[in-house]
């Protein structure tokens, strides 16, 4: 079992936000991408983030959105559509999906509209 597995996903958020805010993008559309991405609303996320929730229960909860296979791409020299471990693979769309905003790239084509 990975490290990343176990950790807490209020401990990763924060640097998900720092990330895209040094960019000039904000939690707001931060929180829109993760919305996409596991369904969870506002209140949903803070309760994940809130409870302390592990990558593992975060994801366990989530419900992934359809278009997830649209998404494709590297992230620290992997291919997110070819990791085998589904869970890595989810924690990978999400690393995708935060870098992609950090990026500046319009968030209607991150959300894969």
């Amino acid at each position: 079992m990975h490290r990343i597995f176990t950790t807490s996903v209020a401990s990763v958020y924060p640097h998900y936000v720092a990330k895209v805010e040094r960019k000039g993008r904000t939690q707001a559309e931060l929180d829109a991408v993760i919305a996409w991405l596991t369904g969870y609303d506002e209140t949903e996320l803070r309760a994940q983030l809130d409870a302390g929730a592990t990558f593992t229960d975060f994801f366990a909860g989530a419900n992934l959105n359809p278009n997830v296979s649209l998404i494709t791409g590297s992230v620290c020299g992997v291919k997110v559509q070819e990791v085998e471990d589904p869970l890595m693979r989810q924690i990978r769309y999400l690393d995708k999906l935060v870098d992609e905003l950090a990026r500046g790239r319009p968030l209607e084509k991150i959300l894969r509209s």
